[in-house]
């Protein structure tokens, strides 16, 4: 499992920060395992948040550039794309990932890593943050986004 090696965090206080978490519409079970473990995390850090949707994961960067120039300290981007039988996989994922890493180097505002990019249905379960998952990317993600929000802001200062 991928998660093995992942350090462990104490609980942050982020009550003065913005996020927006975007999450793609396909896959709606995992996709919600995955905005509610995002949810768990800015609740706990006190953050404050709204979720978006989006229609898909090719559309998470121009969704998160807009949320960040609005204002937002950080978007927590969430997806899940199951390679098929064609390139489509591999244009999408190559385009969300790019596409955000872009969005945060020209914004120089955190963006939440939560794309899933998986062989079968069963890893994106597995990873969803629902009760049988062995791991909860959507609350990575956003916990991500918050600390390095956090850290940029005392980068700064």
């Amino acid at each position: 499992m991928s998660g093995k090696g992942a350090p462990e965090r104490a609980t942050i206080a982020a009550t003065d920060l913005s996020v927006v978490v975007l999450a793609a519409e396909w896959h709606e079970t995992i996709s919600d395992g995955l905005i509610a473990g995002s949810v768990r995390a800015l609740d706990a850090a006190g953050a404050r948040y709204r979720v978006v949707r989006v229609p898909g994961s090719f559309e998470l960067p121009v969704a998160a550039k807009t949320a960040l120039d609005a204002g937002a300290d950080a978007v927590v981007a969430l997806g899940v794309i199951i390679r098929g039988g064609t390139p489509h996989f591999e244009y999408v994922s190559s385009a969300a990932t790019d596409g955000l890493t872009r969005v945060a180097l020209d914004t120089g505002k955190p963006v939440g890593f939560g794309v899933l990019t998986l062989d079968d249905e069963q890893q994106g379960l597995d990873r969803a943050g629902l009760p049988d998952s062995h791991e909860d990317k959507g609350f990575e993600a956003a916990d991500a986004a918050l600390r390095t929000a956090l850290l940029l802001r005392d980068l700064r200062a």
